[in-house]
């Protein structure tokens, strides 16, 4: 093996020296930024260049992709003496900080800071034959949102009262401070805190328990708070409750009783009425239509009677009798019995001449029979 000399070496690092002389970046401003969203960031990114830097100079900033399996994201590009901000990324929020970067300044400002923001930023200087880069990391947060506080529980004296505030939105670590506003400023000895729950937990509450609170939320980024009017008072009677409820449910069994005996006794009465309306008194005289009728149709039955017995001997004697047989109508009824008119003749044309009698003797020679008739009176009864 040949021993290299200290010349060899000399040259060596001059050389190194020479290369390490050209493109350089100065380590200015933080490698890591916390920012809330919403808000503006400006990644410092100064450079130098080197006398045997003569290729055209190109700045590129890019955010890495977490996962090595996915390809990085071009933010904005300077090259040939034009920048280009038009990638999807952050459209329209970043541009360069210098309006000629290649006096030095390859420092960008991201504008209206996103959650999606969040990630490591890479500045790459390259101008043959340097090349140097430098690493960012962003990490936007949101501040908190303006928290809810709210009791958990009965407020009651003698049981724990348990105290709550909850941020909806906001990038952890979130803390939540508890303070008393009012009386004495401090919070209840029996009182347990929880900075990160949000809880207080104040343990057999009394009547001195009751304020004012206000509850803090905050981040790195920024804070908001909530009040809290607290009222703890002494537990309800509950036996009171119990015999109020008692007194109700009787009085409401005795209005429904009432309104069901009222129902009952007006149905009762319309039955009552409805019978009455109904019922035939037997001290109120019957029509004197019906009697009346009744009366003619006796009369008439009589007389047809009379006339069923009529022979040729005694027809004579009914010819000139009124007519029975016709049915009086509503009419007759209504009149006087004095003004009836007097009824049509059964027969209009003259009598007939008696018979000749036949003795006895004579009957028996003739070959007749002698035949018994009974006599009838005018009202149809046989003599």
């Amino acid at each position: 093996m040949e021993f290299v000399g200290p010349r060899f070496c000399c040259v060596i690092f001059a050389l190194m020296t020479g290369l390490a002389s050209g493109l350089e970046l100065a380590i200015t401003g933080p490698s890591t930024i916390e920012r809330a969203s919403g808000q503006t960031v400006k990644l410092e990114c100064q450079f130098t260049l080197g006398r045997d830097d003569l290729a055209p100079l190109d700045i590129e900033w890019s955010l890495l992709a977490s996962d090595n399996q996915k390809e990085d994201k071009v933010v904005i590009l300077y090259s040939g003496d034009r920048a280009f901000e038009d990638y999807p990324v952050m459209k329209g929020r970043v541009h360069f900080n210098s309006a000629d970067p290649k006096n030095g300044d390859a420092s960008i400002n991201l504008t209206g800071l996103r959650s999606t923001d969040t990630g490591t930023y890479q500045c790459k200087v390259k101008k043959a034959p340097g090349v140097r880069s430098r690493k960012i990391l962003l990490t936007v947060m949101e501040k908190p949102s303006r928290p809810r506080c709210y009791a958990e529980g009965p407020t009651e004296v003698g049981k724990d009262v348990m105290l709550r505030c909850v941020s909806a939105q906001g990038t952890n670590p979130l803390q939540y401070i508890w303070e008393k506003i009012s009386d004495s400023k401090l919070l209840p000895a029996s009182a347990v805190l929880d900075p990160v729950g949000g809880t207080v937990n104040v343990r057999n509450a009394s009547a001195g328990v009751s304020g004012t609170y206000r509850c803090r939320a905050k981040n790195l980024v920024g804070s908001e708070e909530c009040i809290l009017h607290l009222n703890v008072t002494p537990p309800p009677n509950t036996a009171g409750i119990i015999a109020g409820a008692i007194i109700g449910v009787l009085l409401f069994l005795i209005i429904l009783a009432v309104i069901l005996v009222c129902c009952c006794r007006a149905r009762q009465k319309k039955k009552y009425e409805k019978e009455i309306c109904n019922e035939i008194r037997e001290d109120v005289p019957p029509p004197k239509s019906r009697v009346s009728t009744a009366r003619s149709f006796t009369s008439v039955g009589s007389h047809r009677s009379s006339l069923g017995s009529m022979t040729p001997s005694n027809m004579h004697e009914y010819a000139l009798k009124p007519q029975y047989d016709k049915i009086p109508s509503s009419e007759d009824f209504d009149r006087p019995p004095s003004r009836a008119p007097m009824a049509t003749p059964i027969f209009t044309a003259p009598a007939p001449a008696p018979a000749p009698r036949v003795a006895g003797p004579n009957l028996s020679r003739m070959g007749g029979i002698a035949v018994m008739i009974p006599a009838q009176n005018r009202d149809g009864s046989i003599v």
